[in-house]
């Protein structure tokens, strides 16, 4: 399939506050899966849920033993969460955003894929079944995501659809809108931008409700899915540190970037081998851990959860799950 054309501008990358600690990894346990690229990850009821790139959601035992398929999506399912009824909510870049009964996999759409929402990635819920919703460009399809990056336009958008299914804007303008966390008591709703490195905070009550603040800048790697941990923190997967060429490519003249964009696929920037998982406060946006290391057998995390001092991570690159106790 050809690809699509792209369109860059030039742009400044912010500098790098805060570079990864070095081999602060714990062990990992590496629970293989029958399918492709475990983009997210929901730990519910003591299962572990994934979602992988033929359609299927899977359901893990805790302990690895058993796994099953619930659900066919039909599409790509990405960020998978917890809906108050007891069904899980989907979000899938081809369907768009869904709900999933657990025992029978019936399927119901709340908001479609089309041309008012491109690539929905991730959510977050709150507890009257308001969903915090992105979607990642209006540009490109999931496939071409590093198009996105290169071309860096900023398409992306954080949505909310209320209970009455009404669907409202809260931010546009990001830079591949990724994942989405919900403070503990819902006073507020932060957002991953992919291609500006940062983590943006929307005030959802109070005296500052419907402001918006940068709650994490100039990240040294990619922020992919977030989520809020039972710790009350904003856990990041970090899909990779940086790349320096994109970087340094970003402030030139865009030619260079169509140039880039226009080799094969081996010749092209690629992503670092690295499992990494930060955690950062939800007020401040201070870094509070810092898990990063290599494996052989696991990288590319783009789906975290943190569940009473257990981490668990997934991958758009992997056919498995990973997990580690914190120290």
């Amino acid at each position: 399939m050809r690809r699509p054309r792209i369109e860059p501008v030039v742009w400044q990358p912010p500098k790098v506050a805060g570079r990864p600690t070095k081999g602060t990894l714990p062990p990992l346990t590496v629970v293989q899966v029958n399918g492709f690229g475990t983009e997210d990850v929901l730990v519910d009821k003591g299962n572990v849920f994934t979602g992988v790139d033929d359609g299927r959601i899977l359901r893990l035992t805790q302990d690895g033993r058993r796994l099953d398929t619930i659900a066919d999506t039909g599409g790509r399912p990405l960020g998978i969460e917890a809906y108050p009824d007891g069904r899980l909510l989907v979000c899938d870049s081809d369907r768009g955003l869904l709900l999933v009964e657990r025992v029978s996999g019936d399927l119901e759409v709340l908001v479609e894929s089309g041309p008012d929402l491109r690539v929905c990635n991730n959510a977050a819920v709150a507890a009257d079944g308001t969903v915090y919703f992105t979607d990642s460009t209006s540009r490109f399809d999931l496939r071409y995501w590093k198009a996105d990056l290169l071309e860096h336009r900023g398409t992306g958008r954080l949505l909310r659809r209320d209970p009455d299914g009404s669907v409202e804007t809260l931010l546009e303008g990001l830079h591949f809108a990724n994942g989405v966390a919900l403070a503990t008591d819902e006073s507020a709703v932060v957002v991953a931008q992919t291609g500006l490195y940062q983590l943006d905070k929307v005030h959802l009550t109070g005296d500052r409700q419907g402001r918006r603040e940068v709650l994490v800048a100039g990240l040294p790697g990619f922020p992919d899915n977030i989520a809020t941990g039972s710790d009350g923190l904003i856990w990041i997967a970090m899909a990779s540190p940086r790349v320096l060429a994109l970087d340094i490519s970003s402030r030139l003249h865009p030619a260079l970037r169509k140039a880039v964009w226009a080799l094969p696929d081996a010749l092209q920037p690629k992503e670092k081998r690295v499992v990494w998982a930060r955690a950062v406060d939800f007020a401040t946006g201070e870094t509070v851990h810092d898990f990063h290391g290599t494996s052989p057998d696991f990288h590319m995390v783009t789906g975290v959860r943190e569940v009473a001092g257990t981490v668990y991570l997934g991958s758009l690159d992997e056919r498995a799950i990973a997990r580690f106790d914190m120290p």
